[in-house]
């Protein structure tokens, strides 16, 4: 799985969003200021090329679907960030969160008690 550049992970999110979209719908989703429609589509068609969408031809235009889910991503690249960066310890990277003050007691509280329950939010 290759890793995507900015503009594709953003276009990723809209498809998985959307679970399968027009290009149009997705340039919807895109914050101000969007690319024009021919940047997203050039950046659709690498996305297709990489093996993340597949584009299936209905009448005159494109409907894609994600070939790989949102959550593998995530994995694949939280794991590879996590270990480039802080050795490979979740731990560290709560830890620099928290240094930060990006991320609060209360919510470290809250985290422990999902991890303790199991849940997944």
């Amino acid at each position: 799985m290759e890793r995507l550049t900015q503009p594709e992970e953003e276009a990723m999110r809209g498809f998985w969003h959307l679970n399968g979209a027009f290009i149009k719908e997705v340039l919807e989703l895109l914050p101000e200021p969007r690319p024009p429609y021919t940047t997203l589509a050039s950046t659709v068609r690498n996305l297709e090329r990489k093996g993340y969408l597949r584009g299936e031809k209905l009448g005159n235009t494109f409907r894609f679907t994600p070939l790989i889910p949102a959550e593998d991503y995530r994995k694949r690249f939280l794991g590879t960030f996590v270990g480039d960066y802080f050795r490979n310890s979740y731990k560290e990277l709560v830890s620099f969160f928290a240094k930060e003050q990006k991320i609060s007691a209360e919510e470290l509280k809250e985290i422990v008690r999902m991890i303790e329950k199991g849940e997944d939010k």
